[in-house]
């Protein structure tokens, strides 16, 4: 499942319903862990699709940054994965919304994007962040995620042309489809 929408400046947001390792796109979001030591879920998938050059520099980068706070990623190529980049982004483990864990998922999104601008990347491609076992309610995740998407696509010039959700699962696919409906963005049909 895919769906395309288009802003106003031109950029674009992509839905996919899929496994995010072989979406290509210039950056690859990951949903790291705060050790930067590779993990289950995305970021396991995003470790054995891309190969150990992954791990090899997170092992170079690990001695100085130490624990990574969440909000926070780190860059490293892609190995094997169909793209240049991984930006390994922190995300919160949810408690109840009232511990900065807003700003926090929020900043991964605005940092990764921040980075995907630095290397000249045009497209970047994101999981939904700590939605898994870091116990994210879905659908406000989604809403942080497409509000930081969003404000950053329509802020200005960008190397930025379009960004990936890719959803992995239908329910979560669904949460954002009907999100973006409702956001009043245009529907593209390219």
């Amino acid at each position: 499942m895919e769906r395309r929408y288009r802003l106003s400046n031109g950029k674009r947001i992509r839905l996919v319903e899929g496994d995010i390792t072989r979406i290509a796109a210039d950056a690859i979001a990951n949903a790291a862990n705060s050790a930067l030591a590779g993990g289950g879920g995305v970021d396991g998938a995003i470790h054995r699709a891309g190969g150990p050059e992954i791990m090899r520099e997170l092992d170079e980068i690990r001695p100085r940054v130490g624990r990574l706070p969440a909000g926070q990623a780190v860059a490293t190529g892609a190995g094997r994965l169909p793209a240049k980049y991984v930006f390994h982004a922190v995300g919160p483990v949810y408690r109840d919304g009232r511990h900065g864990e807003p700003e926090a998922l929020a900043s991964c999104y605005r940092t990764c994007l921040e980075m995907a601008e630095e290397r000249g990347c045009r497209t970047i491609s994101f999981p939904a962040i700590s939605t898994g076992v870091y116990g994210y309610p879905p659908e406000e995740a989604a809403r942080i995620a497409i509000g930081e998407v969003r404000r950053f696509l329509e802020q200005g010039p960008s190397s930025v042309e379009e960004v990936i959700f890719v959803q992995f699962g239908e329910p979560a696919y669904r949460i954002y489809e009907r999100l973006l409906g409702e956001s009043g963005l245009e529907e593209a049909q390219d």
